[in-house]
């Protein structure tokens, strides 16, 4: 049977404030097979714009940041098509290193792409040790970065992300699979980075590195409390549809228990305008909801 993702149901009961930016999810269009390197494209149905858009008007989400899948490895010309989709309501986040031509970094910022991406897991295109080089690129275009790694060692790249020159944000509540708690040193790091003023947080996939699992991730909800608590002002959401890890029906998460869980870690409707609209228009930098 194959995996179908619903796209309608019943609403939140955490309403999304007006102007709300999902910071992480992928999108694919017809046409663009997976390449060497990377994962295969997400099971089921091609998880398309259209059906994004969809799942927008559910949950209640106004602007979308579309992340590179790692199926497509540095090939954009897949994001850079669903962005041109999507329309004004969305921006980009791409794969590149330095061996990306100026035209095709031209090519990508034209197309509303505002960051690159590190991952430095199995199928990333562009891993840590192309962080230096990924950061000049970001820096010279006035990017961020988004970075994804196993946050267990985060203390052996804290020199080197606290030297970073662009704004960027630690993916996927750190994934700390070792499992940590907030007093372990991998979340004082975390804080430490967070204060150099270029560091944010993003509460997106719980259940890639959670170890106490759904519904509550008593364990990750812990430690993003504390550092929500530490710097307000530094997080940011993201859906992560479509579940890219889910290959079976029975995986696909509950997006509603799931947005309400996540968005019930931050204090109130004003912490989730912050982590929601503020937040995210200064880590991208576009332009405000409304033209405020």
């Amino acid at each position: 049977m194959s995996l179908i993702r619903p796209l309608s149901g019943r609403k939140p009961t955490i309403t999304l404030p007006k102007g709300a930016i999902d910071t992480q999810m992928h999108a694919y269009m017809p046409g663009f097979p997976p390449l060497p390197g990377g994962p295969n494209l997400p099971a089921g149905d091609l998880p398309t714009p259209e059906q994004y858009r969809q799942f927008m008007d559910w949950i209640g989400i106004d602007r979308v940041i579309v992340t590179q899948g790692m199926a497509h490895q540095r090939d954009n010309a897949n994001l850079v098509a669903c962005l041109e989709r999507f329309g004004d309501i969305a921006w980009g986040v791409a794969a590149v290193d330095a061996d990306t031509s100026e035209a095709e970094l031209d090519h990508l910022s034209e197309a509303r792409v505002r960051g690159a991406r590190i991952m430095n897991l199995p199928g990333g295109a562009a891993n840590l040790m192309k962080l230096e080089e990924v950061d000049a690129i970001a820096a010279s275009r006035d990017w961020m970065i988004a970075i994804q790694f196993d946050g267990s060692d985060i203390l052996d790249y804290e020199e080197r992300l606290s030297n970073l020159k662009s704004r960027w944000v630690l993916d996927h509540h750190g994934k700390f699979f070792c499992g940590v708690t907030p007093e372990s040193p991998q979340v004082l790091a975390t804080k430490r980075l967070i204060d150099t003023g270029r560091c944010w947080f993003k509460f997106a996939g719980v259940y890639e590195s959670s170890k106490s699992g759904a519904p509550e991730f008593t364990d990750v909800a812990a430690v993003a409390r504390a550092i929500a608590a530490h710097a307000p002002e530094r997080i940011v959401w993201g859906s992560n549809w479509p579940h890219n890890m889910a290959r079976a029906q029975a995986d696909y998460p509950d997006d509603v228990a799931l947005a309400e869980t996540v968005l019930g870690w931050l204090p109130d409707d004003a912490a989730r305008k912050r982590a929601l609209v503020d937040n995210p228009e200064e880590l991208f930098g576009i332009p405000p909801a409304g033209g405020r």
